[in-house]
């Protein structure tokens, strides 16, 4: 069987140059087309990122002499190199979201790290060990697109993966009433490096526009129910956060509080914990981590440098499980917010798409 032709919009940014270092060597991906901007189009790939390529990584061999095509003017183009493409755009939320159903009308699906459609009723915004049941709104949406193939499905903030996938197993079983969430957030997730963004040398910033709505608003539409032709956000629990800029390359970190309505012992959420598996762990995808959550004894683990890279930092790292005086417990936790919480986690999406049918070659 070939591999699955892959093509990468929005490839010159950091989000896109990480599919591109993740797609080098999948096992059943190919990139064969990446695109841009108008300034960076009909340039070969390595000239398009000259100066800027950002990756510990070499640019791949094979992508160097990719010519970067227009991701808004030359979709005929990209949709006919490829059986799906990854969506990490930079430009206006409305003109995203154009785009991006463009290519589905064009039967091509897309896999989104966008923000644009994450609270679009019919399209399935997928951690893909939590929810994988909501690809089952792609029917609805092909419906309304009047697409056989073509579909949009995205993936959640990266914030959101540094802590919702710990309540998770947590959240049905004990009733997850409440939480409070605040956020240490990498430099690498507003797409900058410290040559990019001085001001974040020896500072924090104690505001990132937007993410805290996205942080309290995401996590009830993964856990929301698909009820006829769209997803019906979920009522609870409620959770309020904040988020914070820090002066770290990769990884975010999350101090966490919260409580139940029947309140396990810490040894019980402890073993869940280390137990719990999703279905990319039971379909032994690719890039699916042996072990989802990690859960660390030391005192000053997880800790952001030594954890994020994680079972390639596809895990969620997790410690100092202790009670609260104002919740019932407290913790840290760390995702890598480029590689689970961006490209990574979209690589393993477009596996579960792929695994599942939703994906085929023609």
């Amino acid at each position: 069987m070939r591999k699955y032709r892959v093509g990468v919009i929005g490839a010159t940014g950091m989000v896109g140059q990480r599919f591109v270092s993740l797609i080098d060597k999948h096992p059943w991906f190919t990139l064969t087309t990446v695109a841009a901007s108008s300034r960076s189009a009909g340039k070969p790939y390595a000239q398009a990122v000259a100066g800027r390529w950002m990756m510990p990584d070499p640019i791949p061999g094979s992508t160097k002499g990719l010519t970067v095509l227009s991701a808004e003017s030359d979709v005929a183009g990209i949709v006919s190199s490829s059986d799906f493409v990854f969506s990490a755009v930079d430009m206006p939320k409305d003109r995203i979201k154009a785009l991006e159903e463009t290519y589905a009308k064009a039967e091509c699906p897309v896999i989104s790290n966008n923000g644009a459609h994450r609270l679009t009723p019919d399209v399935p915004m997928v951690i893909p060990e939590i929810n994988p049941e909501h690809l089952g709104i792609i029917h609805s949406q092909r419906k309304r697109l009047g697409t056989r193939r073509g579909f949009v499905t995205v993936k959640s903030n990266c914030s959101v993966q540094s802590y919702v996938p710990a309540f998770h197993p947590l959240k049905d079983r004990f009733g997850l009433d409440r939480a409070l969430v605040c956020t240490y957030q990498a430099i690498s997730g507003a797409g900058k490096t410290f040559e990019t963004l001085p001001e974040m040398i020896d500072n924090v910033i104690p505001y990132i526009g937007g993410e805290e709505e996205k942080s309290e608003q995401e996590p009830l539409k993964l856990w929301g129910k698909i009820i006829d032709d769209r997803i019906v956000l979920a009522d609870s629990p409620s959770i309020t956060t904040q988020c914070v800029r820090v002066p770290v390359t990769d990884g975010h970190l999350a101090a966490v509080f919260m409580s139940f309505k029947n309140k396990p012992d810490i040894d019980e959420i402890k073993y869940i914990w280390r137990e719990f598996k999703g279905r990319p762990q039971e379909l032994m995808l690719p890039s699916a981590p042996k072990q989802f959550l990690h859960y660390f004894e030391q005192e000053d683990r997880p800790q952001t440098k030594l954890d994020r890279l994680h079972e390639s930092g596809m895990a969620i790292s997790i410690g100092r499980l202790r009670p609260d005086t104002q919740y019932d417990y407290k913790f840290i936790s760390i995702s890598h917010n480029t590689l689970r919480g961006a490209a990574g986690g979209a690589v393993l999406l477009a596996e579960l798409l792929c695994a599942e049918g939703y994906i085929q070659i023609d």
